[in-house]
């Protein structure tokens, strides 16, 4: 039986319902008072395990999932040893710098030599100025990063966006965008590669059904 990792959060409602329309039902799933973390489907086909979006590519990488749903912006910065299969076109967002409104800095290359960037998401930070030739320090933050400015401990923050609503609650505004970020498919690369768990009949249904929705939202 194939296992799919499925993330917790803004990705959730969509993957189930791409599954669903291949014919994997977990919407058990949404329902509040479920506490499972691992279902199967009721053909007893396939199960899915729920986890933290962040930790989805490492049960792929260790085999205990084969396929799995992530937002690109994980795979960036986590790098996993899986493969990276599809665009599913959906959870659109960006990983921007932003400031204060306030501040005088207008793009990311007007920050400070050593100023202070808070960011939970360090590797893509780094990276990012680290290609701008601009020294910084990344201040790890995994809460509410909008507060790294807020407080003065930072003058920006990198973070991920998608309405921006958070930002202007906050008095920020983004100045720049390091990439934009959408859900993909990932699957267990030697299992892939040996065609295991019918995985790249799988693997063509999600790209076809994806292709179809792309194509009617586009008409």
């Amino acid at each position: 039986m194939i296992t799919i990792a499925l993330p917790k959060g803004a990705l959730l409602s969509d993957s189930i319902n791409l599954f669903k329309s291949v014919g994997l039902d977990f919407s058990a799933f949404l329902d509040d008072r479920n506490r499972q973390l691992q279902i199967a489907d009721p053909t007893n086909t396939a199960k899915a395990i729920l986890v933290r979006a962040q930790d989805v590519p490492v049960y792929v990488e260790y085999g205990q999932a084969q396929l799995g749903i992530v937002g690109y912006d994980v795979l960036l910065e986590k790098s996993p040893k899986v493969a990276n299969l599809a665009d599913l076109k959906f959870g659109y967002c960006r990983m921007s710098v932003a400031v204060p409104e306030a501040s005088s800095y207008k793009r990311s290359l007007e920050l400070p030599p050593h100023g202070r960037v808070a960011s939970k998401f360090v590797h893509c930070a780094k990276e990012y100025f680290r290609k701008l030739n601009l020294p910084v320090e990344i201040i790890p933050l995994y809460g509410s990063v909008e507060l790294g400015p807020i407080t003065g401990m930072s003058e920006a923050i990198v973070d991920l966006v998608s309405t921006g609503r958070t930002l202007r609650e906050n008095g920020l505004i983004e100045i720049d965008v390091l990439f934009e970020s959408t859900a993909r498919l990932i699957a267990h690369p030697l299992s892939y590669r040996l065609g295991l768990y019918n995985l790249h009949d799988w693997v063509e249904k999600l790209s076809q059904e994806t292709l179809q929705r792309t194509y009617t939202n586009f008409h």
